[in-house]
This record gives C-alpha cells, sequence and structure tokens, in this order.
C-alpha cells in the first residue's frame, strides 16, 4: 500500500475524476481531496492510496507534470502525518512574538500564547538565556 500526494488540482476535480485518472496505472484503494472546513471548497490537492507500490511507482512516473484542466499535477509519495500542533493556542513561538509594533501594545506581551509569554519568555526552551555580562 503506497500513499500519494497529487498538488495543485484544478478546485472543480471530482475524487471519480481522480480514482479515474490513477485507476489506468493499478488498483486504486481510496481517493480523497482535501477540502477547506468551512468554506467546504476543494484546496487543490488530495490524496490517492493504491494497493501496490509497483503500480504507484509508475503511476507517479506518468502523471507527475501531466495536465489536467489546465493544471500540471505535482503527484509525489506522501510523507507520513506526524503529531505537530495546530496553529494558535498550542504550542509556543519563539522570535516571532509580540503585539502592535509602535501602534499601541508594546512588542514584548501577546505571542502565541495564551496567557502571557512573548519573545522574551524561554520557559518551554530548551536553553535558557544567558545572564547579561555587566
Amino acid at each position: 500500500m503506497k500513499n500519494l500526494y497529487v498538488g495543485n488540482l484544478p478546485h472543480s476535480t471530482t475524487e471519480a475524476e481522480l480514482r479515474n485518472l490513477f485507476q489506468a496505472h493499478g488498483a486504486v484503494e481510496k481517493v480523497s481531496i482535501v477540502t477547506d472546513r468551512e468554506t467546504g471548497r476543494a484546496r487543490g490537492f488530495g490524496f490517492v492510496e493504491m494497493t501496490n507500490a509497483d503500480e504507484a511507482e509508475k503511476a507517479i512516473a506518468a502523471l507527475n507534470g501531466s495536465e489536467l484542466g489546465g493544471r500540471a499535477l505535482k503527484i509525489n509519495e506522501a510523507k507520513p502525518k506526524t503529531d505537530r500542533p495546530r496553529s494558535g493556542f498550542g504550542a509556543p513561538r519563539f522570535g516571532g512574538g509580540g503585539g502592535g509594533g509602535r501602534s499601541g501594545g508594546g512588542g514584548r506581551s501577546g505571542g502565541g500564547r495564551q496567557g502571557g509569554g512573548g519573545r522574551d519568555d524561554f520557559r518551554d526552551h530548551a536553553r535558557q538565556p544567558r545572564e547579561p555580562r555587566w
């Protein structure tokens, strides 16, 4: 079983069209087109699971760069999903935090964490800042 990433899809592509495209090169187990949660519109990429790894490699070679709906497809082996934190309040952000710059708020509070912290908050970081040399 091999999972393939299919990028640069036209937003009008259906799962049936994608399945038909790949079935010409081997047995297709599952097809999914990723859609936006809020609008329901296709996001322009999807995944195809093929049962045979050799057939999947042949499909990549044959279809990568080919056109569908006027767009050149980008096809490669999908990377496994990792347990990465979702954007928002879950993970601390270092180096890019800060509020509104000059227009109020300062620049030392806020950031990607709820409940304080900011650029100078090193609690969760592996290396602590050095003491200043006076």
